[in-house]
C-alpha cells in the first residue's frame, strides 16, 4: 500500500491511549473515534493521547456508521468490552459496510466456542462484504503463539498448564465489573460463579443460544486445540473469588473493596482431548494490593518438560503493541471472521504498516 493506513479507534478508554500512539509510530493514521461516554464526546483524540491536537474528534456511537463511510478507514480498532456480545454491535458494523476489524474483546479471540450465533453472523456477513474480522491482544503471544512454538518443540506433550494474572484496574470499569471485583462473596456466589455450577447439556445449550459467560481462558484453550490440531472432547470452568485481608481501594470502580470481599476472580479451565493431550488453563484478575503484580506461567508438560515464566509483564503496552503490529495481518487475510492462529505468527513491525499491506 502507497499510502498511510486509515484507523478509526472505537473506544477511547485507558487502552486507547497507547493503541492511538503506537498507531502513529507505527506510519499509521487515526482518522476517526467513537466512543459512548459523554465526558469525551466532541474531544479531540490529542487530548486523550496527551499530544497535539490531531483534527479528529470523538463522536457518539450513534454517528458511528456516518463517521466510518466518510473516513473510509481500512480497519477498526475495537476496544470496550471483554464479551463478544458486548462488541456485537460495533463488529457488526464493519462487516455490514466491508470494513477489517480487530478487538482486544478477551472473548473474540476464539468465539466460535461460547457464541456460535454471533461468531457466524459475523462470519457470514464479513464475507458477504470483503472484510476480516479478528480478536487480538495480550493472549496473541503470553496464552497462544509462545505456547504453541514450545509445544513445536516437544517430542511427546501430556499437559499444558498455565496461569497469568493482571490487574483490574488497568483495563477499565466493564472488565473490573466482569470479574466481579466489589461484590460481596455472596454477590459473587450469585452472579459469577453459579454460572458454572451447570451440566454439559445445560452450558451447551447456553452456549447454542449465545447466553454462556466464559472466562478469557475458555476461548483460550479453544484457540490452543485449534493451532495444535486437537479435538476438543470435554472442557469445563469453575470461577472462584479472590480476597484480600485488608481493605483496598479501587480507582477504576470509584469504591473502596472491604477486606474479605471479592477483589476478583481465578477462572479455571480444563479442557480434555481425543488426543489424550489436557490443557489446564487460569487466569486471575483482580484489583491489586500493594504486593501483587502480574505474572504469566506456563508449563507444556511431556518429553522434555518445559516451562515459560515471565514477572512483572507490562499487560496493557503489550495488548496494544499485538493489537497494531496485528493490523496488517488483518487487512491481508481472506474474509470472515478469522482467528489469529489461521492469520499467521504475529510479528514486530520495523517499517511503517502499510508496507505490509499485500
Amino acid at each position: 500500500m502507497d499510502r498511510k493506513i486509515k484507523v478509526v479507534q472505537y473506544g477511547t478508554g485507558k487502552m486507547s491511549v497507547y493503541t492511538m500512539r503506537y498507531i502513529y509510530e507505527k506510519g499509521a493514521e487515526v482518522v476517526g473515534a467513537v466512543d459512548v461516554n459523554p465526558a469525551v464526546i466532541g474531544k479531540d483524540i490529542g487530548e486523550i493521547i496527551g499530544c497535539e491536537n490531531k483534527g479528529v474528534t470523538v463522536v457518539s456511537a450513534e454517528q458511528a456508521e456516518d463517521m466510518i463511510k466518510n473516513t473510509k478507514p481500512d480497519i477498526v480498532v475495537v476496544e470496550t468490552m471483554s464479551l463478544i456480545k458486548d462488541v456485537e454491535d460495533a463488529l457488526m458494523l464493519c462487516a455490514k459496510l466491508g470494513v477489517n476489524a480487530i478487538t482486544t474483546c478477551e472473548e473474540a479471540f476464539f468465539p466460535m466456542n461460547s457464541n456460535p450465533k454471533i461468531t457466524k453472523a459475523l462470519d457470514d456477513l464479513a464475507k458477504q462484504n470483503g472484510c476480516t474480522i479478528t480478536g487480538s491482544g495480550y493472549q496473541d503471544i503470553y496464552w497462544g503463539q509462545l505456547i504453541s512454538s514450545i509445544a513445536g518443540s516437544t517430542q511427546t506433550i501430556k499437559k499444558i498448564k498455565g496461569s497469568s494474572s493482571y490487574n483490574v484496574e488497568d483495563y477499565g470499569i466493564a472488565l473490573a465489573e466482569a470479574h466481579g471485583a466489589g461484590l460481596t462473596l455472596e454477590e459473587f456466589d450469585k452472579q459469577v460463579a453459579s454460572v458454572d455450577r451447570i451440566s454439559d447439556e445445560e452450558r451447551q445449550a447456553m452456549i447454542e443460544k449465545g447466553e454462556y459467560l466464559p472466562s478469557y481462558m475458555w476461548n483460550v484453550n479453544g484457540w490452543l486445540c485449534s493451532k495444535l490440531g486437537l479435538t476438543v472432547k470435554h472442557q469445563t470452568q469453575k470461577t472462584v473469588p479472590q480476597t484480600h485481608t485488608e481493605d483496598i481501594y479501587s480507582s477504576t470502580l470509584g469504591m473502596t473493596v472491604k477486606a474479605g470481599d471479592a477483589t476478583g476472580m481465578s477462572a479455571v479451565v480444563t479442557t480434555e482431548t481425543e488426543e489424550g493431550i489436557t490443557i489446564e488453563s487460569e487466569c486471575i484478575g483482580k484489583v491489586y494490593s500493594k504486593d501483587d503484580f502480574d505474572k504469566n506461567e506456563w508449563t507444556v508438560i511431556g518429553e522434555p518438560e518445559t516451562t515459560l515464566v515471565i514477572n512483572r509483564p507490562a499487560t496493557v503496552e503489550l495488548t496494544c503493541g499485538s493489537i497494531v503490529n496485528r493490523i496488517p495481518d488483518v487487512i491481508n487475510a481472506k474474509p470472515g471472521y478469522v482467528p489469529t492462529e489461521e492469520i499467521g505468527e504475529l510479528n514486530f513491525k520495523v517499517k511503517p504498516l502499510n508496507e505490509y499491506v499485500n
